[in-house]
């Protein structure tokens, strides 16, 4: 990556350009499901009776995020009949991808978490749903925008990306929160029918995407990477079908027998510890059959290696050659550990200001509206600054301001229900999350090749949420073990080795583009 400093003849160009505005719209469109997911989801169960355990664990159904690098191939290879024709590759699995957040957001408005243990399974399915719809279109959009414009409108864009997306957090967590309280609930009264409506009007507020995906153009740039014919691409969904499966028939059938060795390691260990080691285990279980199936897939000839090698190892070699062994492990290892203090975090964050006193209404105003304005605040003047002084400069401010933060936090669990205090503690997070965004979203835009934009980007920005997410979904079970105030601690020391490996990455960075010198020649 060259950490160029662009210097623009006019700001106001910059924010009016056409393709800033379409990343507008398309973020809103992207950052709509996010809270739907996690906190307004977490309040909705809270107030349904669910325990705050169990609650946080539903942060897990957001781990297509995380693991949308495997279907990423997918999304960039496959075309879609009649829309693909119509619409364009990029446009018509954008329109497919908000389509299904539509239904699965509504079937999340059909089901009511406190009738019954079924329903509260069935709200997960829902919610599963809703993570891997929204991912994909993750992926899209992704991929439109890096092939949609030059390197040098890229941290504007992605700026504009993240105002957008910040919006639609907004809809889905103050506009929810205001929804539900105006439709007749409250932790005192609970009613379904309240949070079915705000759901329900969550899912119209996503024909938004779908009309600017409607009127947008298809990016000029294709996918170099084409099949041959029908059959490739029959075999190519094989691949996929039959891996997730597995995966799926893996984890949901282990479940009694990880449970049965929990309680038998319980006795051996911390109880906590014991819950982070089975399930990880799990994991990694699915994650195995689902690679010995694809395996297997190949050594029958059901799908073809040439295929495989590809859509899926081509594009890691490709990273690997440009930037070699090295340096490519230090840049998965920063992209891998750089948001791990907001999301760690994140995820319990609603339940926190909840167990402070804060009212819905207070968490709507303060914590999703105000914060919404610092945060576009924040991602604007990061991507000013990535473009004045340097991407790698902008991530070391914004790494060191994200984990700084988060000690806010501790200050705020011993103060309690002051409603100043709520305000300053989100002031600065949000601007420090907004600042840290915009310029490690354009940091991974660098990195991608446009010859396999999908694929790259979706692995990068998978590996940014895997392990904060893995880590989120027990942040309940610690927060009853350890408290507030020690957890925010470690939150904030989580962040402290990406200092490190930005500084890493700096200097083998301007090592690269440093030209030889003359012995050398």
């Amino acid at each position: 990556m060259n950490d160029v400093k662009l210097q623009p003849t006019s700001t106001w160009q910059l924010l009016s350009h056409r393709r800033v505005i379409t990343l507008l719209f398309l973020g809103f469109s992207a950052g709509l499901p996010l809270l739907l997911i996690f906190s307004s989801l977490s309040l909705w169960l809270r107030e349904a009776g669910a325990e705050r355990a169990a609650v946080t664990y539903f942060s897990w159904a957001a781990l297509g995020y995380s693991f949308k690098f495997v279907w990423a191939p997918l999304v960039d290879q496959l075309p879609l009949p009649f829309l693909s024709q119509v619409l364009g590759r990029r446009r018509s699995w954008m329109l497919v991808a908000q389509i299904a957040i539509m239904a699965s957001i509504l079937m999340m408005a059909g089901i009511d978490p406190g009738a019954s243990q079924s329903s509260l399974t069935w709200m997960a399915i829902a919610a599963v749903l809703l993570g891997f719809s929204s991912a994909t279109q993750d992926i899209v959009i992704d991929a439109y925008r890096i092939e949609s414009a030059e390197v040098e409108l890229q941290a504007m864009m992605s700026a504009s990306y993240i105002a957008g997306y910040r919006i639609g957090m907004l809809a889905a967590g103050a506009g929810s929160l205001y929804l539900a309280d105006w439709f007749g609930t409250s932790t005192v009264e609970y009613s379904y029918q309240a949070w079915r409506w705000t759901y329900s009007s969550m899912a119209a507020a996503m024909l938004i995407g779908v009309c600017t995906t409607l009127l947008i153009r298809e990016p000029d740039i294709q996918s170099k990477r084409t099949l041959q014919s029908n059959r490739d691409y029959l075999r190519f969904l094989l691949l996929f079908v039959v891996a997730i499966g597995g995966f799926v028939a893996v984890f949901f059938f282990s479940a009694d027998v990880v449970a049965a060795s929990r309680a038998l390691l319980s006795h051996l260990v911390n109880p906590y510890l014991a819950a982070f080691v089975m399930e990880s285990l799990r994991l990694l279980a699915a994650l195995f059959s689902a690679w010995v199936l694809a395996l297997l897939l190949v050594r029958f000839g059901l799908v073809e290696y040439p295929m495989v090698e590809r859509t899926y190892l081509r594009p890691v070699r490709d990273f690997f050659e440009r930037y070699g062994w090295s340096l490519a492990w230090i840049l998965l290892a920063l992209i891998g550990m750089y948001r791990i203090s907001d999301i760690v975090l994140g995820v319990i964050a609603n339940v926190f200001y909840q167990d402070l006193g804060f009212s819905k209404s207070e968490i709507a105003s303060v914590v999703k509206t105000f914060g919404l304005l610092m945060t576009i605040a924040g991602g604007f003047i990061g991507g000013l600054m990535s473009m004045r002084f340097g991407v790698i400069r902008i991530l070391l401010v914004g790494a060191l301001l994200s984990a700084l933060t988060n000690l806010l936090f501790m200050l705020l669990a011993g103060i309690g229900h002051d409603i100043f205090w709520l305000y300053l503690v989100i002031s600065a997070d949000n601007l420090s999350a907004g600042i840290a965004s915009a310029a490690f979203v354009a940091f991974l835009s660098s990195l991608t090749n446009v010859s396999f934009t999908a694929m790259q980007y979706a692995m990068f920005s998978s590996l940014m949420t895997l392990i904060p997410k893995v880590l989120g979904g027990y942040s309940g079970t610690m927060v009853d073990a350890i408290g507030y105030p020690v957890f925010f601690l470690i939150t904030a020391i989580l962040g402290l080795p990406v200092l490190f490996l930005i500084a890493m990455v700096a200097k083998r960075l301007d090592k690269r583009e440093q030209p030889p010198s003359p012995e050398n020649s």
